[in-house]
């Protein structure tokens, strides 16, 4: 029996339409000025509009900041604080991918609390309450809805820092399934791996519990049906509906158990090669999930339980679902340097996720992986 301390402060609404309920609900959280954070996607998606009126129409003052970019860096949350400060809303409404919930999550760190992103990467940081979030995501992913981490790139060093504090929670989530039917296809496929990942990784990590094992177990079970459904008819709302639970319930489980190997080598290939996040962890997960079935019984037990058959299956049902997705399976597919691999594993080494994996990683040990994937 593991301890545990478990706290959900994120009420979460799920089903078609939903988005429809956005003004009433933030209006009870006290708010009556509401800042949106979205990017240019989204709001040509319409998506955004539809949030924006549907808060005007129960009587918010709004204004849209569009600042964002995929991975979002500090660069994004200054400019977004920057907005705040002169426009000083009491609760921000994020319309989006994880990038958008992400910057929304930095730029109340730094707005409620002072400073610098820099000044909350790891745990706990914040200096302040900070204001009440609401979150409506558009994609079935990163699961941002459901944690209290922002994900923000250093500009200057490119470093992705974790920034976690339980005041960065977002008080409210909508699950609406009919926003992700505008994904483009890779899009869906790239955040549907990226979700996959995280409920992999959160089953078997030195952090998981009985409670982040309850939403991993659960998360696997709506994604491993609904993956191959989206990709092969974008148009399956149901199946849009299962992504979009999984990757919220695979999202709970990181707020829980965290994450492991297979997102510390994916942070290297993204800052030096550019290569898309949920392609690079989608490609390292068979990977680290044969290293770990293979050095850890806890982990190899932990894949045995779900209906993959066991870890060898596993690895083999996620190369699968690689191709079946149209993503890459190697490392010089995408143009990785065969003599940059040591660097990268160095990088990967110094990679906080890593800490988690459920077997200690080395330098060495990245390196063989990286070889395996190339």
């Amino acid at each position: 029996m593991l301890p545990f301390d478990f706290h959900c402060p994120t009420r979460t609404l799920f089903g078609p339409g939903r988005i429809q309920e956005l003004g009433d609900l933030v209006a009870r959280l006290g708010a009556r000025r509401a800042m949106v954070v979205s990017d240019p996607g989204i709001i040509q998606a319409g998506h955004t509009q539809r949030g924006v009126d549907h808060l005007q129409a129960a009587g918010f003052e709004t204004l849209v900041f569009d600042g964002v970019q995929e991975n979002p860096t500090t660069d994004n949350v200054d400019a977004g604080v920057a907005v705040a400060k002169d426009y000083r809303p009491d609760v921000i409404v994020a319309i989006g991918g994880g990038s958008s919930m992400d910057c929304a999550k930095g730029i109340n760190f730094v707005y409620s609390c002072g400073g610098r992103m820099q000044d909350y990467w790891g745990v706990g940081k914040a200096t302040a309450e900070m204001l009440p979030m609401a979150a409506v995501p558009t994609t079935s992913g990163t699961g941002s809805e459901a944690q209290s981490f922002a994900l923000i790139s250093d500009v200057e060093t490119h470093a992705k820092m974790a920034c976690g504090d339980k005041r960065a929670a977002f008080r409210l989530a909508i699950l609406d399934p009919e926003l992700t039917l505008t994904q483009p296809p890779m899009v869906t496929a790239l955040t549907g791996i990226d979700a996959i990942a995280h409920t992999l990784e959160t089953l078997v990590t030195k952090k998981r519990n009985q409670v982040s094992h309850a939403f991993s177990r659960e998360a696997w079970r709506l994604l491993s049906q609904g993956f191959p459904r989206v990709i092969s008819d974008p148009t399956d709302l149901q199946a849009r509906g299962l992504m979009q639970q999984g990757a919220s319930f695979a999202g709970f489980a990181i707020e829980n158990s965290m994450l492991g190997a297979a997102h510390a080598l994916a942070n290297p290939l993204t800052a030096t090669y550019g290569i898309v996040h949920g392609q690079a962890v989608g490609m390292m997960l068979p990977h680290v999930v044969s290293h770990n079935a293979a050095h850890c019984d806890d982990a190899r037990s932990a894949y045995d339980v779900i209906d993959a058959g066991d870890a060898a299956g596993l690895a083999t049902l996620l190369g699968r679902l690689l191709s079946e997705a149209g993503l890459a399976s190697t490392l010089s597919e995408l143009g990785v340097d065969r003599a940059k691999l040591p660097e990268l594993a160095t990088q990967a080494a110094t990679q906080w996720t890593g800490n988690f994996n459920p077997v200690q990683m080395t330098a060495d040990d990245y390196r063989a992986l990286y070889e395996a994937a190339f």
